[in-house]
This record gives C-alpha cells, structure tokens and sequence, in this order.
C-alpha cells in the first residue's frame, strides 16, 4: 500500500524558524462572532490575514533567493519541485561538514537529494540555531555535476551559518537546483524508492516560502 509521509515542521504564529527573522502573525479579518451576523444561522467562516516571513518552517529557495535573474518561485516548473525520485543520504555520524566522500558513490541524477543529519531533533530550541550540519562546496559542485534535481536537509541552513558566502546556496541556485530547508522525519523515508514534493505558493519576485514537503512510499 501506499503510504505519506510528511517531512514538514508545523507552523504557528509567534514561532521562530531563523534568529533575526520576523515571527508568523496572524489576525483575524473575519472571525466566528462576526460572520453569524451574515449568513445563514448556524453557517460561519473563519478568514485570517497571515503576516509571514518567506522563511518560515520548512521552506523552499529558488535561485531568485540568491540571484537577481534566477528564476522565482513563480518560475519553477512543477516538474522540478513535485513527485521526484528521493535519495535519502545518512550524514548523522558528528562531523558537520557533509562533503564529497558521502556522496560520490551516489546514484544522484534526476533525484531530490534529502540530507538526512538528525538535527531536526533540536527544532526550537537554542542548539538549532548554532554548529548546523552543512554542505561543503565541493559537495554542492558534486551535486551539480551528477545532475540533482533538488536538495534538501533536515538542518537550520544547507550552509555553515558562520560562513558568509554561504557556498552552497550559491553553487545550487545558480545551477537551478532548489533547497528545501528544515525538513523533518527523513528517518520514515526509505533511502531509496521514495517519491519527494515540496511545492510553493507560485508567488512572483519571491524566492522563498514555506512548503508542505512529503514522500511517497509505496
């Protein structure tokens, strides 16, 4: 039988997903007292003005992140964000850098490759935001020399956040490769035979917002 896993962090209003970034608000414009004043008795809506930062729990870069005239999240096909082959990668062995030799045996074409770190496991808390697993540029080269077509890990940032260059975002994004951040439960993934999506709102001049990433496994 087939089976949905979801690799996604639940979001809620006053979370913070990256230190320095705002924190989800949501009003009410229309609540349950109001609109029993509008429509049929007993019939009531809920509508909610969400003020969210593109970086809010588990959620996507298109290359418009890191690049003036890369594509924005309106600009990705579907094709490159829905229903790819996974390739779940174990990198929870302590060393935070992941760099080519975890990788270069690899069957890594085509595939949504998902780093499986166990960081996930300190989600909001202090220990998430400081000495992350990372890729290393020469893993993110690699990656793009095989052919991924995502990557996605389950840690604050796909780069050390000490290092401004953040080399893996710019080695990916300028080959067209999404990044899904701050995934979660890649342990009920299978390392191979996974189907992988995290799909975007299609939002023009944006290059990040928040996905509701899961695998298929049948």
């Amino acid at each position: 039988m087939r089976r949905f896993v979801d690799l996604s962090h639940v979001v809620e209003a006053g979370m913070i997903t990256y230190p320095g970034l705002p924190a989800p608000e949501v009003q009410a414009v229309l609540d349950r007292v109001t609109s029993e004043r509008r429509y049929a008795p007993g019939v009531t809506f809920e509508i909610d003005l969400i003020t969210l930062c593109g970086n809010t729990g588990t959620y996507l870069d298109s290359p418009f992140h890191r690049y003036a005239d890369g594509a924005d999240l309106a600009g990705l096909p579907l094709d490159d964000l829905a229903d790819l082959p996974a390739l779940r990668v174990d990198v929870g062995g302590g060393e935070r850098a992941i760099d080519v030799d975890v990788l270069a045996s690899l069957d890594l074409g085509g595939r949504a490759v998902l780093l499986h770190t166990g960081f996930d496991r300190f989600w909001r808390t202090d220990a998430y935001l400081r000495d992350n697993p990372f890729l290393t540029r020469a893993a993110a080269d690699l990656l793009v020399g095989r052919g991924a077509a995502l990557v996605g890990i389950d840690s604050v940032n796909v780069d050390d956040t000490g290092d401004l260059e953040r080399p893996a975002h710019s080695v990916l994004l300028a080959a067209g490769i999404p990044i899904v951040e701050h995934l979660t439960n890649l342990v009920a993934v299978p390392v191979d035979g996974a189907r992988f999506s995290a799909v975007p709102v299609p939002f023009r001049a944006t290059g990040t917002f928040p996905v509701r990433a899961y695998a298929i496994v049948d």
